[in-house]
């Protein structure tokens, strides 16, 4: 039978062994292999014509083998071709900057993999396939699935080199300022400043008209970040995403329907893009989830409706930014909204409190928001500026969660009775 242990250690070699600072050098493979799975990319070192080269590529980890992606054209891709090419990876993941008191000892947090060895240009086609599948699966799981596979002529140009994780070492630092005990009554300020990485809002590519998939890295995946569909008899509300926007200019074209609004009315397609962008960047923040009021037979565009300010932790969040077509005001579209918004927030995610902001002058909206059952809570002065300029007096009105079954009866039987919902604000 076949030995199927592995070890856990690396072997040291020469090569590997450090020469100073032996504290910081480890071999275990769980380590190294999380330092290879976290990292997008590394750099490659290798000769070329008794010169040294070294080139930023992507990669991926898979079993104890290292793939490394490249260019059948380019330097590396031709120095493999035949027995293969001698090379030497490096990885780091910077995760803090240390000060110290003097400059000498000011240093970095960090979490270092070298691996060395021959590496072998992927000839087999199926493992070709199998690695590039895995390499675009790693920087979003379910991608691949998610995306279209090579053509052949795109894998004759690729490149995929294997390197066996043999020789490897890994180097850590991740503690404090270590200052000579002379420089420790020194008043400058000593620490680690963390760092991470992070990323940003999904920038979609023009055409794009589907919202950004949940497996990006760091997508909000927490169900109060959202904006999961819903749907009632005079509305549907969807995720807001591109493909809203012509709607909404069609829709929300009168100046009426954002007199009280902190913005003003989008002049242009591109304008109203960017209202859609920024709603997008603010529920990758955590701070705004943001759905299409859109009829639920023919699909059109009526508007559009927020939860903001959410605070999962303490189970509150507002609804607002709401903005519906004149057309459908004192309809049931507004009022219905409002009460999958309200189901939702108390009874799917938990929430105890729901507010409300409107402008001091928008009584009508402030008339829909108490018919709803929320209590007007307060006065919030210079709360916000208007597009004019002038300062915004906000008024707030919440409902709790014990307040809620009272105010959701209300709300059906409203809609039972086809009574006239107002626009909410």
């Amino acid at each position: 039978m076949a030995d199927l242990y592995e070890p856990t250690l690396y072997e040291p070699t020469p090569r590997t062994t450090a020469t100073r600072t032996r504290e910081r050098m480890f071999y275990e493979r769980d380590t190294a292999h999380a330092i290879l799975d976290e990292a997008y990319d590394c750099s490659v070192a290798f000769v070329v014509d008794g010169e040294p080269r070294v080139l930023p590529t992507l990669h991926v980890r898979v079993g104890d083998t290292l793939y490394l992606h490249g260019s059948t054209g380019g330097r590396f891709g031709l120095a493999a071709r035949g027995d293969g090419v001698r090379i030497c990876v490096s990885v780091t993941l910077l995760d803090g900057l240390v000060f110290a008191r003097s400059q000498f000892n000011h240093s970095a947090n960090y979490r270092s993999l070298v691996a060395m060895g021959q590496a072998r240009l992927v000839t087999d086609n199926a493992e070709k396939e199998a690695v590039l599948t895995a390499m675009v699966d790693k920087v979003g799981p379910g991608r691949a699935a998610d995306s279209r596979p090579p053509t052949s002529k795109e894998l004759v140009t690729t490149a995929v080199l294997a390197l066996p994780l043999e020789e490897v070492s890994v180097r850590v630092r991740a503690h404090g300022a270590v200052d000579d005990p002379k420089d420790q009554s020194l008043s400058h300020w000593a620490g680690v400043l963390p760092l991470r990485r992070v990323a940003g809002p999904p920038e979609p590519a023009d055409g794009v008209t589907r919202p950004a998939p949940l497996y990006l890295p760091q997508t909000p995946t927490s169900p109060w970040q959202t904006a999961a569909p819903m749907r009632g008899r005079h509305v549907a509300l969807e995720p807001l995403t591109p493909a809203h926007v012509d709607g909404l200019m069609t829709a929300l074209a009168d100046d009426e329907v954002w007199q009280f609004l902190p913005t003003r009315r989008p002049g242009s397609r591109e304008q109203m893009a960017e209202q859609v962008a920024l709603a997008a960047r603010q529920q990758w923040n955590g701070d705004r989830v943001t759905w299409a009021q859109c009829d639920p037979e023919t699909g059109e565009v009526m508007g559009m409706t927020s939860y903001h300010d959410v605070d999962e932790k303490a189970g509150a969040l507002g609804i607002g930014h709401t903005m519906l077509g004149k057309r459908w005001w004192r309809s049931g579209v507004n009022t219905e909204a409002k009460l999958l918004l309200l189901e939702r927030a108390f009874e799917v995610l938990g929430a105890g409190r729901v507010f409300w902001y409107t402008d001091i002058r928008n009584e009508r909206s402030q008339r829909a928001i108490a018919r709803l059952g929320a209590s007007r809570d307060g006065l919030i002065r210079r709360h916000r500026l208007r597009p004019d300029g002038t300062w915004r007096d906000t008024v707030l009105f919440a409902m709790t969660v014990d307040e809620w079954p009272a105010a959701r009866e209300r709300l059906e039987a409203r809609l039972r009775q086809g009574a006239e919902g107002q626009g909410i604000k």
